[in-house]
């Protein structure tokens, strides 16, 4: 790694250089949007709480006064808010950088986590658990083991796949073969659904986008899985700029592509198969992230990895509030809010481009 940080730190600056104040404002700003995002959504809700109520509730261990502050509000947001905000943040953060991470891999604007087929994987495991009856026997984590094998059983026939064929046709191969997978295993998801009857309505409203299953019992595993990922990640963001040459340039900087498309390969499909899992299919996060974080920081990896993955769990974290909240006590799929959202957006930015509006 070391041998290749100085022509790559030379490229980067030639080449890609950023503003660095003006990085530093964006991060900066996304950090207190999504600080001030967690506050009001564990504030509202069915039961709407007051802001220094919830405040209060947040911060009681450091001593703050508690005694006006309803149990019943206390009971909310400490079992059922919190757990469930938290589980978005971490959500959103994962599918943010893992489609930041795939769209530089594939050097492709439009990759997403789902690329490969992670999503309709997931999704036909998880129906499978339903129609089984396995989440009586196994318990809550059920549905969250049945996505995550779903969804890492088709990353690894799709890579197989992509085995057979070398050199620069790699990539295409992995994605055509993602795609062809990903229809077999929808196929798979709507006959189970066609079986299950009266747990129809669960498994579709799971596939659609679902943060209510949130517990505490997810984050101390999803928790230390998203902080040590990211962090990895962060280890590959240089290689990744360096990428961007082409896999030929990058090799005369002494980066080998092959390994590092498996290293990070790996790395996406644990996380968007960890956070498929926990929330369900939810679209257009690991699309339109990266694209919007990229017209506000450039195109550098380093930067662009913290400031996908805080604008990512703010657009959840906002999305998931809305959902819960807009048609009380009707609860909305968070993944309908996302698409409703997404899509404009991305059809903005497709019409920009075209024009010539955007670079």
């Amino acid at each position: 790694m070391n041998t290749t940080q100085q022509p790559v730190k030379a490229y980067i600056k030639k080449n890609i250089g950023l503003k660095k104040i003006s990085s530093k404002w964006v991060l900066g700003i996304l950090a207190i949007l999504l600080l001030l995002a967690t506050w009001i959504s564990i504030a509202l809700g069915a039961v709407t709480i007051p802001l220094d109520h919830t405040l209060a509730i947040l911060f009681q261990t450091f001593g703050w006064d508690v005694s006006e502050v309803k149990n019943s509000h206390n009971l909310i947001v400490q079992n059922i808010r919190l757990p469930r905000v938290l589980t978005a943040i971490l959500a959103g953060w994962i599918l943010a950088i893992s489609g930041m991470v795939m769209q530089g891999l594939f050097q492709n604007a439009l990759a997403s986590p789902y690329v490969l087929g992670i999503a309709s994987g997931a999704s036909a495991g998880a129906a499978a658990v339903i129609v089984l009856g396995m989440q009586s026997s196994l318990g809550g984590f059920a549905l969250s083991l049945g996505a995550f094998a779903g969804g890492t059983l088709v990353v690894l026939i799709v890579y197989r796949l992509a085995r057979f064929r070398k050199g620069q046709h790699f990539s295409y191969t992995l994605i055509l073969s993602g795609v062809a997978l990903g229809a077999l295993f929808s196929a798979v998801t709507t006959f189970l659904i066609f079986l299950s009857g009266e747990q129809m309505r669960e498994i579709i409203f799971w596939i659609m986008g679902n943060l209510g299953r949130s517990n505490w019992s997810y984050l101390p595993w999803f928790a230390p899985v998203t902080l040590i990922c990211t962090v990895i990640l962060g280890f590959y963001m240089r290689d990744l700029n360096a990428l961007s040459l082409g896999e030929s340039g990058a090799q005369h900087l002494g980066i080998n592509p092959k390994s590092m498309h498996r290293v990070l390969l790996a790395l996406v499909t644990l996380m968007t198969s960890l956070a498929v899992s926990v929330a369900g299919t939810i679209g257009f996060i690991g699309l339109i992230t990266p694209h919007a974080m990229r017209l506000l920081v450039g195109p550098d990896h380093r930067i662009l990895l913290p400031a996908s993955a805080l604008a990512g769990a703010i657009f959840l974290l906002a999305s998931d509030t809305l959902a819960r909240t807009i048609f009380t006590p009707v609860e909305l799929p968070v993944g309908v809010l996302t698409a409703f959202t997404g899509a404009p957006f991305f059809i903005f930015l497709l019409m920009m481009r075209r024009e010539g509006g955007l670079g």
